[in-house]
C-alpha cells in the first residue's frame, strides 16, 4: 500500500515567501555586482562573500522550517557547509584575482546546485519545485562554466550577477507557483 504525505499550507507558505525575498535579494545582489564587475577591491570581495552567506542562512531557514523529522535535510546541510566555505574562499580568491574568485563561484555553483536539485525533487508535492530542479541543473552546468572561464584568467566576474540573476527569476516561478498551488488548496 503506499501513502502519499502532503506538506501543510504553512510550509508552502513560508516556502513561497523565502523564494520572493531570494527573487528580491538576487536582483539587488546583480545590479550591485554589475557596478564593480571588473574592478576588484573590498566592495566587490564584500558582494562576493555576501551572496553565499545568505544562501547559507535562507536554505538552514529552510530546513528550520521543513515539516516532520522523518525527511532527510542532508542534501540541505550539504549545501549549508559548502556554502559558508565558499564565502571564505571567495574572500580570499578575490583579493588574488577576479579568474581566482571566479573559479571559486564555479565550483561553489556545482557544489550547491546538486543538492538544491535533490532537496527540490524531495520537495516536489509542495509544487513550484520543477523552476528549483532547473535551477540546482543549470547551477552544475554554469558553475563548470566559470570554473574553467576563471582557470583561464577572466578580469571580470560579471557573468555571476547574471546567473544570480537568474536564479532570482527561478525563484520567483517557483514563488508564483507555490502561490498557485496554495490558493487550489484553499478551494
Amino acid at each position: 500500500m503506499t501513502t502519499t504525505t502532503t506538506i501543510p499550507t504553512t510550509f508552502g507558505a513560508a516556502l513561497r515567501r523565502l523564494y520572493l525575498t531570494r527573487f528580491v535579494v538576487a536582483l539587488v545582489w546583480a545590479a550591485l555586482v554589475l557596478t564593480t564587475a571588473t574592478a576588484a577591491g573590498p566592495w566587490l570581495t564584500t558582494l562576493l562573500v555576501v551572496y553565499p552567506l545568505v544562501d547559507a542562512a535562507a536554505v538552514l531557514w529552510q530546513v528550520r522550517v521543513t515539516p516532520g523529522t522523518a525527511r532527510s535535510t542532508v542534501a540541505e546541510r550539504v549545501n549549508v557547509v559548502v556554502s559558508v566555505a565558499v564565502a571564505v574562499a571567495l574572500g580570499v580568491a578575490s583579493t588574488q584575482s577576479l579568474g581566482a574568485a571566479l573559479a571559486v563561484w564555479g565550483v561553489w555553483a556545482i557544489g550547491a546546485g546538486v543538492p538544491q536539485l535533490v532537496a527540490a525533487v524531495r520537495n516536489r508535492r509542495t509544487g513550484g519545485q520543477v523552476a528549483q530542479m532547473l535551477s540546482g541543473g543549470l547551477s552544475v552546468v554554469v558553475g563548470g562554466a566559470f570554473l574553467a572561464q576563471g582557470l583561464q584568467g577572466t578580469e571580470t566576474i560579471a557573468g555571476t550577477a547574471g546567473y544570480a540573476a537568474l536564479g532570482g527569476i527561478f525563484f520567483l516561478v517557483s514563488a508564483l507557483r507555490l502561490g498557485r498551488v496554495l490558493r487550489e488548496k484553499e478551494s
